[in-house]
């Protein structure tokens, strides 16, 4: 981690107390031509190619992907827009456009139930996006976000890196220290408003969580990270409501077609944190009858990916998964 990352000292290695520093940087001189002009960085990618135009091709630069169908009104209007923006930013994003109708299995994969949806991908994964036409100022302020260099970016980036870090082992305190001092001089920062959101409502404070939440700038309201905290929380609450799992799982010993119970129990195994065990119900009952609750299994189960988050082990290992049940 960078020695100058205004956010060391935090939880041991952080401290509250952060500050940029004194002047601001001075802007590192550009010569003319730079930077280069790609020559393609708008282009249609199909499910055959999707994997170079996209998941390779994000290891070098950060590639949006706009998901679109011919019939779509406001699809025609947001993807000229993104072509200005893309061809604007002078190469930093390249912009791969998808035709569900032609190429509908990644979009099911990914998740993606209503269009124009627009995904950003890096370093082979998906990071951020956003569904429906905005105006430009904000696709302008979406694509700085994703491919620009600002001030102050990188450190922000360890920091959040950092606070998964301690999740990940256990200190929900650091990893909220982390978030706090990240708010602190990046107000608008959407993970950190997701992170401190989940981790309050974990520690048994919804209010405070959407309270947290609430504070997301109204243009990225329905941001992946933000989106995924509600889902999570709108989970929770259904499933609190199911009562026992033993009580399903005795329904299902009894009669292992009985979807209504194994879907319950799968409410309750998420809620309690057993992901692939509530993944692999659904699954099943995707495999014995799609048309059960009018495909009510996959719709939830599209329903925990979203809340999993989309490169989460278990959102991934699931699609898998479903996409061998659906497109075998």
């Amino acid at each position: 981690m960078s020695e100058n990352n205004p956010f060391v000292g935090i939880g041991g290695q952080y401290a509250t107390s952060v500050q940029y520093g004194g002047t601001e940087p001075t802007p590192a001189k550009v010569a003319l031509g730079e930077p280069p002009v790609a020559v393609d960085v708008i282009k249609d990618t199909t499910t055959a190619t999707f994997a170079a135009d996209v998941i390779q091709e994000s290891r070098r630069q950060p590639v949006l992907v706009d998901f679109w169908a011919p019939w779509c009104g406001p699809c025609k209007q947001l993807t000229p827009l993104l072509e200005k923006a893309v061809t604007a930013a002078g190469g930093k994003v390249k912009l791969v456009k998808m035709n569900i109708d032609d190429h509908p299995s990644i979009a099911g994969q990914l998740g993606i139930q209503s269009i124009p949806a627009v995904i950003a991908f890096k370093d082979g994964q998906p990071v951020d996006g956003f569904m429906g036409a905005i105006p430009e100022s904000q696709i302008a302020e979406f694509i700085r976000k994703v491919g620009g260099k600002t001030n102050g970016a990188p450190q922000v980036a360890e920091a959040l890196a950092a606070a998964a870090e301690a999740r990940d082992a256990g200190d929900a305190q650091t990893a909220a220290d982390i978030y706090d001092a990240i708010l602190e001089q990046a107000p608008e920062t959407i993970e950190a408003i997701a992170g401190l959101g989940d981790l309050l409502f974990e520690a048994g404070d919804a209010e405070g969580a959407e309270a947290m939440l609430a504070r997301a700038p109204e243009a990225r309201k329905d941001a992946p990270p933000l989106a995924a905290v509600r889902a999570k929380m709108a989970l929770a609450a259904q499933a609190s409501a199911l009562g026992n799992p033993a009580e399903f799982e005795r329904r299902l010993a009894d009669n292992p077609g009985d979807h209504q119970a194994r879907f319950d129990l799968a409410m309750i195994q998420n809620a309690n944190g057993e992901r692939m065990a509530a993944a692999d119900n659904l699954l099943a009952i995707v495999k014995a009858d799609r048309s059960w609750n009018d495909d009510g299994a996959k719709t939830q189960l599209l329903q925990f990916f979203e809340a999993w988050g989309m490169t989460d082990e278990a959102t991934l290992a699931a699609r898998r998964k479903l996409s061998s049940l659906l497109f075998s």
